[in-house]
């Protein structure tokens, strides 16, 4: 008995030094520094590339350090189109752009970012059927299984709607639309207006000022008033539509590096994982407020003059775009998928979701009469 009892007495101090061996060196891999870039598709200037720098900000905090992320603007290392392949190829590790500008790989990519306006759904719709109803399985089929793609993604910046944009005289409706060479979103955006008969050309954000200094184009819409004074439009054109359906949802997501990500030990993946979600949150709330800011200052200070979008705009939008998702959806059967999922979550929440936003129409309506 004794010899047994010696002999377990010895088993667990050798095991307990060799736990107390093993803590340091786990405490120390623990410790490891992950250091990574972000390469965007926006300028410094933009509203979103600040939101991506207090994103940095806060896993950097909440990793006590181990996560150390820097936020490249536009084309410092490739340009806002070739940031999925850079990302999946390692060239950096991160990416941030909107799902629209891989729609050249596969269509379905688009319905991410800009969920069509004929589905029915408004921007928080489209983030609770992403986050509640299966749209991150679908997103994650489609990079992985469909596109074969090693990257990980979170949907963070829900910015739409998108106004219709800038112009260099006013319209009163669509034949006055078509007179316009217009900056438009790639992918079904582009199309829709092209089958409307809009000369839409697709461009990055910071060829935009550019080209309508040169006379390439001479109306264009970009991201939202905040987005759209840093990027220096005001100065350009003084027409400016809100209500647009091109990007009544736009959603900026960003990419990781697969191995890189999967190199992150678990906490860090979380914290990552909350901030993504925080930044939803803070996107949604930089909108009012920095949007409001700004359209103000057009108003008051820049001479702009702030047009209601003509009313023959929205069911010549709407035909064109379901003509041509249906298109897209006969050819390509994941996009059919995709598009299905949403349109029935659309139906589910159409009842509740129009009679809220009757609420509030009614109410700030009502609350801004009484208040002048």
């Amino acid at each position: 008995m004794k010899t047994i009892r010696s002999r377990l007495s010895h088993l667990l101090v050798v095991f307990g030094l060799v736990t107390l061996c093993a803590i340091p060196n786990a405490q120390a891999a623990d410790q490891k520094v992950h250091q990574f870039s972000i390469q965007t598709a926006v300028p410094s200037s933009s509203l979103y590339f600040q939101l991506l720098e207090r994103f940095a900000k806060q896993i950097n905090t909440m990793s006590n350090g181990r996560l150390k992320a820097e936020v490249l603007p536009a084309g410092a290392v490739v340009g806002p189109f070739q940031i999925l392949d850079a990302v999946n190829n390692g060239v950096v590790k991160a990416g941030y752009a909107w799902g629209n500008y891989w729609s050249g790989k596969n269509s379905a990519f688009v319905l991410f970012s800009n969920a069509p306006a004929s589905t029915g759904l408004d921007q928080r719709s489209l983030m609770a059927w992403y986050y509640q109803g299966g749209g991150d399985k679908l997103y994650q089929e489609l990079l992985h299984d469909v596109m074969h793609l090693d990257l990980q993604a979170f949907l963070i910046q829900p910015m739409g709607p998108d106004p219709l944009g800038w112009f260099k005289k006013p319209i009163k409706n669509m034949n006055d639309f078509a007179k316009f060479k217009y900056r438009a979103p790639p992918g079904i955006p582009g199309q829709t207006y092209k089958d409307m008969g809009v000369a839409a050309v697709a461009m990055p954000g910071g060829e935009i000022v550019p080209s309508a200094q040169r006379g390439v184009i001479d109306a264009a819409e970009w991201i939202g008033p905040a987005d759209d004074r840093n990027l220096g439009l005001a100065k350009i054109w003084k027409y400016y539509y809100l209500e647009g359906l091109h990007q009544q949802t736009d959603v900026g997501q960003i990419l990781f590096n697969k191995a890189f990500w999967n190199s992150l030990p678990p906490d860090l993946q979380e914290i990552i994982r909350v901030a993504s979600m925080a930044s939803v949150a803070e996107t949604f709330n930089a909108n009012i407020y920095d949007n409001s800011l700004a359209l103000k200052q057009f108003t008051e200070k820049d001479g702009v003059h702030v047009e209601t979008t003509p009313k023959d705009y929205y069911p010549k939008f709407i035909a064109s775009e379901r003509k041509i998702t249906k298109e897209y959806a006969e050819k390509n059967p994941f996009f059919k998928k995709v598009l299905d999922s949403q349109i029935e979550f659309a139906k589910t929440v159409y009842p509740y979701r129009v009679r809220i936003l009757e609420l509030y129409y009614n109410m700030l309506k009502t609350a801004h009469e009484h208040n002048k």
